[in-house]
């Protein structure tokens, strides 16, 4: 499991997440696989591409997980 340090910011949006933690190349791509349901956050598909992600959460993508701390 990948860790992602939020490093003082309240939350991060998911689609800026995927980008950040090169699982996705560009926001645009980590865009469409938000939309495609392929993207889970603590075990439930998440489809809003701008989801406030926060310290503590989980998030799955093709097998990956990133820990948000």
């Amino acid at each position: 499991m990948q860790e992602f340090d939020l490093q003082g910011r309240e939350f991060v949006e998911l689609c800026n997440l995927l980008k950040l933690t090169s699982l996705c190349s560009s926001g645009g791509i980590a865009k469409l696989m938000i939309a495609d349901g392929q993207v889970s956050v603590d075990g439930q598909v998440e489809l809003r591409k701008r989801c406030k992600i926060r310290s503590g959460q989980v998030v799955a993508f093709e097998g990956n997980k990133i820990q948000v701390v």
